[in-house]
């Protein structure tokens, strides 16, 4: 194994490391109606933070654990997402994903894809009966709107002096922790609101291109 390069990776989860979010998703196909639509729209403008969007939002879902089940089993990760944990591997670096949907969801659909041993920081749900169950472990460390805090978990990690953070994101949520990380990988509003106020903002739409470049940061 080589020497670690000094280097934390994380990861948001919907629209990165899938090809789309599979959270609206889920919420679009298994809402019984469309008050979903007004939390969204109170959420983009700020009205309400993350935690109270989710919360209203899944008040209307209803899902079966076999629906659920044979949903999650047609998701379909970016294939270079493999490749980065593989090559991270090989210098001692395991990545982490931070995100706003749950933990079960993602586990399960990293599982399917034969990713396994991922570190995985969201909120959690289960069902009762076909009525989702939401929790949300991370709420209020740092702030009081985001379901998970993904700032608080790049900043309660020790590290060696001199390490750098790496993040891989695509939207609103992932503005905050991005701001603490020294190398940003962004599409979507994420990049929108980086490329022109800061130089290491890289731009990719495929983890292809965070491959390739993080195989320039090891040695």
């Amino acid at each position: 194994m080589k020497p670690n390069p000094l280097l934390e990776v994380y990861f948001d989860f919907d629209n990165t490391i899938t090809g789309f979010d599979v959270l609206d998703d889920i919420i679009l196909r298994f809402s019984v109606d469309d008050r979903w639509k007004l939390a969204e729209a109170a959420w983009e403008s700020g009205e309400i933070g993350s935690r109270e969007c989710l919360e209203r939002q899944f008040t209307g879902v209803r899902i079966s654990e076999e629906a659920l089940g044979d949903y999650i089993g047609a998701v379909r990760i970016d294939p270079a997402f493999a490749q980065i944990v593989e090559l991270l591997a090989g210098v001692g670096i395991r990545p982490v994903i931070l995100s706003d949907s749950f933990k079960s969801v993602i586990s399960a659909i990293l599982k399917n894809n034969g990713v396994s041993g991922i570190e995985v920081f969201a909120n959690e749900m289960h069902l009762e009966g076909s009525v989702p169950v939401l929790e949300f472990p991370y709420f209020g460390s740092i702030c009081s709107t985001a379901g998970n805090c993904k700032t608080s978990h790049l900043l309660r990690r020790g590290r060696p002096a001199g390490t750098r953070k790496v993040y891989v994101g695509d939207g609103r949520s992932d503005i905050c922790p991005a701001q603490f990380c020294e190398i940003l990988f962004a599409k979507g509003s994420l990049y929108q609101h980086y490329s022109a106020i800061r130089g290491n903002c890289f731009h990719f739409e495929e983890l292809g291109t965070v491959h390739a470049h993080l195989k320039t940061l090891i040695p």
